[in-house]
C-alpha cells in the first residue's frame, strides 16, 4: 500500500467477519471505507507495519485521565497516581528507588491533561525479569504529536544500567543513550507522519525492571493519558505505592508501638511517627489499639517525612494504658 489510498477495501453491503492484513502502508490509518449501501459492520485491518506484536498486546497497566489521577506531592510538587514522576538533568542516583520520583516540580496542571517542562516525564515501572517486550500508548491533549518514548532499564539488584548495548530496542526508532539522564530515549519526536508513534520496545535479558514512559525532551507536552501493554502469554508486576517502590500513590501509612504516659483527665501526650513521603499540607490520621474510647487522636504533617500524633485523655478520670499499635496514615491532596 505504498504512496496509494489508505482504503483496503470498500464494503457496500452485509459483509461481516471479513479480516485484512496489511503489512506495509505509507500512513496508519489504513482502514474500510462503508458506503451509503452497507447494512453491516465486525470487519477487522490488522496494521501490521512497525509494530506487529501491538496487535497481540494485552493492557498491563493503564492512566487513562492524567489530569484526574493527578495530586500534589508537596507545594509545588505534582505526581499521578501508579506512575513514577521523571527527571531527565544530570543525576547523581543509580538505584531504582533514587530514580523514581513520587512528584516533581516543572508540571502544571491543565483543564485537560497535565503540562510537563521537557526534562520531565512519566513512566511506568515493570517487572521485567522475565516479561521483555512491551508497548506505550500516549496521548497529548488534541491528539497533537509530541513527546519522546524513554526507557531507563536496571539488573536485578535495582541499580541502573548505564550504555549497555542491546538493553533497548524500539520498533520505530533508534534509541539513544542520555548520559545525563542514564536513560534511553528515541531518537525523534514521536509523530504520526513519521510513522514512529505506534511502536513496541524490548529489553535485554539483564534488565530485570524498567522505566517505561515519555519525556518531553524537545519543549513542553500536555500529557492527557498513558498506557502499558504486554504480551498475553506474561503478566509482569506493574510496581507502584509498595515499600520497595513507594512511588505513584497518594497513600503512605506507618505502625509504631507507643506507651502513653499516665494522663490525668485533659491531659495531652505527643509522639512523632516517621511517615516517609509525607510533606506539610498532607491529610493526616491515626489510630491507637486501645479498648478505651477515651482517647483522642489528632494528627499533623508536622516536617517532611514526620507526623505528629497528639492523644487527649477525653475521660473524667486518669488513667494509664499499656503499649499499643498507633497507625499513621497520610493522604495526598488532590490537584483541584
Amino acid at each position: 500500500m505504498e504512496a496509494c489510498s489508505p482504503i483496503v477495501a470498500r464494503h457496500t453491503g452485509s459483509a461481516t467477519d471479513c479480516e485484512y492484513e496489511v503489512a506495509w502502508a505509507n500512513t496508519y490509518a489504513v482502514r474500510m471505507d462503508y458506503t451509503s449501501t452497507a447494512d453491516r459492520a465486525g470487519n477487522a485491518v490488522y496494521n501490521r507495519h512497525r509494530a506487529p506484536a501491538s496487535r497481540l498486546l494485552r493492557v498491563l497497566e493503564a492512566v487513562p485521565n492524567l489530569r484526574a489521577a493527578a495530586f500534589r506531592q508537596s507545594a509545588t510538587e505534582i505526581g499521578v497516581e501508579k506512575l513514577a514522576t521523571l527527571a531527565t538533568s544530570t543525576t547523581a542516583a543509580t538505584t531504582l528507588a533514587g530514580l523514581c520520583f513520587n512528584g516533581l516540580d516543572g508540571i502544571a496542571a491543565t483543564s485537560r491533561g497535565l503540562l510537563l517542562d521537557a526534562n520531565r516525564g512519566m513512566a511506568f515501572v515493570v517487572d521485567t525479569s522475565s516479561a521483555k517486550e512491551f508497548a506505550l500508548a500516549h496521548w497529548l491533549v488534541g491528539g497533537v504529536d509530541g513527546g519522546r518514548l524513554f526507557v531507563r532499564v536496571f539488573d536485578g539488584a535495582a541499580n541502573v544500567r548505564e550504555n549497555i548495548a542491546g538493553d533497548v530496542l524500539a520498533s520505530g526508532t533508534t534509541m539513544q543513550w542520555n548520559t545525563a539522564a542514564k536513560g534511553w530515549n528515541a531518537g525523534a519526536v514521536m509523530a504520526d507522519a513519521s510513522l514512529n508513534r505506534r511502536q513496541t520496545i524490548r529489553v535485554g535479558a539483564g534488565v530485570a525492571f524498567a522505566q517505561v514512559g515519555i519525556v518531553g525532551f524537545d519543549g513542553q507536552i500536555e500529557l492527557e493519558a498513558l498506557r502499558l501493554f504486554g504480551l498475553p502469554e506474561v503478566a509482569p508486576a506493574v510496581l507502584y505505592a509498595c515499600p520497595s517502590v513507594p512511588v505513584g500513590t497518594r497513600e503512605f501509612q506507618a505502625e509504631v508501638s507507643w506507651d502513653l504516659p499516665s494522663l490525668a483527665s485533659g491531659a495531652t501526650a505527643l509522639t512523632d511517627v516517621t511517615v516517609t513521603g509525607s510533606r506539610q499540607g498532607d491529610i493526616a490520621q491515626a489510630s491507637l489499639v486501645s479498648s478505651t474510647r477515651f482517647i483522642d487522636l489528632t494528627a499533623f504533617a508536622w516536617t517532611n517525612n514526620t507526623v505528629r500524633v497528639m492523644a487527649r485523655n477525653i475521660s473524667g478520670a486518669t488513667f494509664d494504658l499499656a503499649a499499643a499499635t498507633l497507625s499513621v496514615q497520610v493522604v495526598k491532596r488532590r490537584v483541584p
